[in-house]
Order: structure tokens, then C-alpha cells, then sequence
């Protein structure tokens, strides 16, 4: 351990309170700036692996097994007096935060695709953002959802300005898979509450939308395959039916490859497998994606990206999205390879 562990250690937890926290959960906000001041807890995560020093992973272990902290006091005590389990819980599960309410920030893009859409989404967790044409939408002025609609399914709401090209239609999902290292079963009690836990103590409305996409996720039964997206992906693609735009996207999931190399040999070959790639990470991920959108990025905001083309800010969990595309001109395909003439938009 040195010194330089602990500062970097505390710099990303700063960095969480100050852009990801902030605004959305108080406590979340509180408790990364008080371990970033703890050299006790600094050194402790550093005996760690570093893809396991994450804010949101020690947050979340400490919560699965003390429940939610009254404040940094409770919380302390909860790590000193059972960091072994704590840590039994960093080193076993990851994050995997299955958003569904990103669908709302995806479907902008989708709507826009030659259909009908085979979707391979890299990261899949449980597999809920592999159902956007299952959801409903509530872009302000502009309302839509499934025909056969239900009470039962989760509304999404997302602030949009007057660039975003809000879709009129859902997209026509014609086939659909997920990859995971460690695909989570929505029909398994423990990891379902897992899913659970990893939303934020103060977002309630985002728990109920969450158990709601649970629901229908646990009647639609997408496919998530086990493997790695940088050896697994290509034998995936293959599977996508002819005839349909393959697109492959993920949502905060390329910060878990921890070096930048093989984020970009990712990036240099994802685009070989599919006609439209959509990366909805953090401009830190893909440094040359995010010198493309220039310096106007939003604090905390995902970059939005087709085929390594910068598209939008994007708001993390799907609450908001600003376009920086011209929403006059279509997206551009890497190739129609799997599309025929006839499904191609003029």
C-alpha cells in the first residue's frame, strides 16, 4: 500500500460525491466524502482489487448487510465491526445497476434504426434494458408505450431539449440477447434483492419503476448468455438473424475493463460484428469518442455514441438526455450487412 493508492482511492470517492451523488442521493453524497477522508477505510480498499474499490460497490455491500446507514457514524461501525463479510460481498458480486429508465435515453436512437432490430446488449446484468419496446415513455409533450399497455408496466420519464429527436413509435425488437459475466436471474428471490439494494436509499420512485420492470422482465424472459464481451461477443452476433439491423450497445459497463487498451480494442472491434454500435458510458472511457463532443459535456452526464459518433449527454439512470447530433441527418450504419434492401429507410 502507499500513498499514492490512498489518494487516488480518495480522489475517485470525491469524484462520486461531487458528480455522480450529488443532486440525486444525499446520503451516497455524505458517505463518499467522509471515507475519501478515512485513512483506516483508504487502506482497507486498498488491499483490494482495484475494479473493487468502486464507490457504488462498497456503498451497496455495506448496505446488503447492515441495511441503510443513519450517517457516516453508523456506517463507520458497520465496516470496523464487519469488513470481513463486507468484503466478502465487494469481492463476490459486482454493481451490475440494471437500469431500465437508460431505455428512455436509448430509444431516441433505436427508433431512428432501419426495423425490425436484433439488440445484443454487452453488460446485460438481468437483462432489462433489453426490452425497451416493453416500457412506456414520458418525454414531456410526447407519450408512448406498448399497445397492449397495462398499469402494471413502469412509466419512464425523461427531460429532453428541443434537439433530441423524440420518437414517435417504439422500436420493433425483433430479436434479442444479452452477455454477461455474471447474468442475474429475475426469477431468483436473493439476486433480485440484490438488483434491489444497488438502487439508492432516497429514490423510491426508481425502486418501484425497477420492481415493475422486474415484472415484466419475468414474463418476457430475455436470453443472457454467460461469457466475456472481448472473447464471446463475435460467436453472439453470429446467432442475430439475417434480415434485421444488428445493433450492440451497453450502458456503464466498458469502466469495468480496467485498461484503457482493451477498451479500445473493444471499440476497434465491436464495429465488425454489428451495423450500429451505442456506447452510453462516461467520457472518460472512450477519450477519443469524448474529444469528438468537445468541451460542452454536462458534470456527471454518460456521452451518448453511435459508431464512435458523440450523439448526447446523457443522464446516468435515463432522467434526462441533451443532443448534440444533427437530428436532421440519419445516423450512419457501419454497414447494412444484415439488413436487406427492402428494410432500409430511404
Amino acid at each position: 500500500m502507499t500513498q499514492s493508492e490512498n489518494d487516488r482511492i480518495a480522489a475517485s470517492y470525491r469524484r462520486f460525491a461531487d458528480e455522480e451523488a450529488r443532486g440525486h442521493s444525499p446520503l451516497y453524497e455524505t458517505l463518499a466524502r467522509a471515507v475519501a477522508a478515512d485513512p483506516e477505510v483508504l487502506a482497507l480498499l486498498a488491499t483490494l482489487p482495484p475494479a473493487k474499490r468502486q464507490p457504488n460497490l462498497l456503498l451497496v455491500a455495506v448496505r446488503h448487510i447492515a441495511g441503510v446507514s443513519a450517517g457516516w457514524s453508523s456506517f463507520r461501525n458497520a465496516i470496523g465491526a464487519q469488513w470481513e463479510s463486507v468484503q466478502a460481498i465487494i469481492l463476490d458480486h459486482s454493481t451490475q445497476t440494471n437500469e431500465p429508465a437508460r431505455c428512455a435515453t436509448l430509444l431516441p436512437i433505436l427508433a431512428q434504426l432501419p426495423q425490425p432490430l436484433a439488440l445484443i446488449e454487452v453488460g446485460a446484468s438481468a437483462g432489462l434494458c433489453l426490452l425497451p419496446d416493453h416500457y412506456a415513455y414520458d418525454y414531456g409533450g410526447q407519450a408512448l408505450g406498448p399497445a397492449n399497455r397495462t398499469a402494471e408496466i413502469p412509466v419512464f420519464s425523461c427531460q429532453v431539449d428541443d434537439a433530441t429527436p423524440v420518437p414517435e413509435t417504439l422500436p420493433w425488437v425483433a430479436w434479442r440477447a444479452g452477455l454477461d459475466l455474471n447474468p442475474l436471474d429475475v426469477t431468483d428471490a436473493e439476486q433480485t434483492a440484490w438488483l434491489e439494494t444497488l438502487v439508492w436509499p432516497e429514490q423510491e420512485q426508481r425502486l418501484a419503476s425497477l420492481q415493475a420492470a422486474i415484472r415484466v422482465a419475468r414474463a418476457a424472459r430475455p436470453r443472457i448468455v454467460r461469457g466475456d464481451l472481448r472473447k464471446d461477443l463475435t460467436s453472439l452476433a453470429a446467432e442475430a438473424p439475417r434480415g434485421m439491423t444488428l445493433v450492440v450497445f451497453h450502458t456503464a459497463v466498458l469502466a469495468c475493463v480496467p485498461e484503457q487498451t482493451d477498451r479500445d480494442d473493444f471499440a476497434a472491434s465491436v464495429t465488425s460484428l454489428c451495423d450500429f454500435w451505442i456506447a452510453n458510458e462516461s467520457p472518460s472511457v472512450f477519450p477519443s469518442i469524448a474529444q469528438k463532443a468537445g468541451h460542452g459535456g454536462l458534470p456527471g452526464r454518460f456521452l451518448l455514441s453511435v459508431n464512435g459518433n458523440p450523439v448526447a449527454w446523457a443522464n446516468p439512470h435515463g432522467a434526462a438526455i441533451n443532443w448534440i447530433a444533427d437530428s436532421q441527418s440519419p445516423i450512419k450504419p457501419v454497414s447494412y450487412r444484415n439488413v436487406g434492401p427492402a428494410q432500409i429507410y430511404p
